[in-house]
């Protein structure tokens, strides 16, 4: 395949050639819906491995792709789809099949593909924004966020900038995490740790979620959630649940909501570390 249309027309050519087939791990607990967004196939920064270790470790009736799933600003300027990414498209694709409702939001990076907004493509329903009716009765406003990043709105060009530094810092990371898997050490993020250093991040992050919670209010919802910022977090901002579910770059997190309307954060760095940290006696004993 040589372009992202090939990889988009064949996903009704039948059963792809997994380079990464689904792994059978058991039992999966079975979430009643799942927020993921911010994966950016298509750049060096995407971190598949992690996302197919997550989507093979979990399940959920609704899977909510809140936008940025392909980079498309970046496959612009040069084409890298590597097996790992063509794995984590069909995986989505086929939960779509085995009868899971996947809802697509498209967001700045993918806004090719709002265009296409009311309609459905192999299974996938394509959406500007979604009401999300928890089990516990409340609305939930869901889109990717970028309508009310100001930056975006005013300055395009200062985005397309701040973008490039970005793919700057993340290449580091890569870097930094490749030295860290060779010496037995837990994913890090590097520019999680710069954002939370970084007052005028900080400040934006503030801003930015204040803006989403009195939209949301604004629309008579009970809370919203969105991506688009690259930081997971749940709070309460005057009587308006926000959340955000983060990112599969540096954070690699998930929103999920449990059978009784209860939210989570999924941290999959740490469900990993967990993980292997229980299988480590099994190992040695073998």
């Amino acid at each position: 395949m040589t372009n992202i249309a090939d990889i988009i027309a064949s996903a009704g050519a039948g059963e792809p050639q997994l380079d990464r087939p689904e792994r059978a791990t058991g039992r999966r607990p079975r979430y009643r819906t799942i927020w993921i967004s911010d994966v950016h196939l298509g750049t060096r920064g995407c971190n598949a491995d992690m996302l197919i270790d997550f989507l093979d470790h979990v399940d959920s009736d609704t899977l909510y792709l809140v936008g940025d799933i392909i980079d498309g600003w970046r496959l612009k300027k040069k084409f890298y789809w590597p097996a790992s990414h063509n794995d984590v498209f069909w995986r989505v694709l086929k939960r779509a099949k085995r009868g899971t409702r996947v809802v697509y939001i498209p967001g700045n990076h993918d806004e090719m593909f709002r265009q296409f907004a009311g309609l459905d493509f192999g299974g996938v329903e394509i959406r500007r924004k979604a009401i999300h009716a928890t089990a516990d009765g409340r609305k939930l406003l869901v889109l990717h966020g970028d309508e009310f990043d100001a930056v975006m709105l005013a300055h395009r060009w200062l985005a397309v900038i701040g973008d490039a530094a970005y793919g700057a810092l993340m290449r580091m990371n890569v870097v930094v995490n490749l030295v860290r898997r060779r010496l037995g050490l837990p994913y890090w993020s590097l520019s999680k740790l710069a954002k939370h250093k970084v007052k005028n991040a900080v400040e934006f992050i503030g801003r930015f979620e204040e803006t989403v919670a009195r939209e949301a209010a604004l629309r008579g919802v009970d809370g919203v959630v969105c991506g688009h910022i690259h930081t997971a977090e749940m709070r309460d901002l005057a009587g308006v649940s926000y959340y955000n579910d983060g990112d599969w770059v540096e954070g690699c997190t998930a929103l999920v909501e449990h059978r009784d309307g209860r939210m989570e954060i999924l941290y999959w760095a740490d469900e990993i570390a967990a993980r292997q940290a229980n299988e480590a006696p099994a190992l040695r004993a073998a």
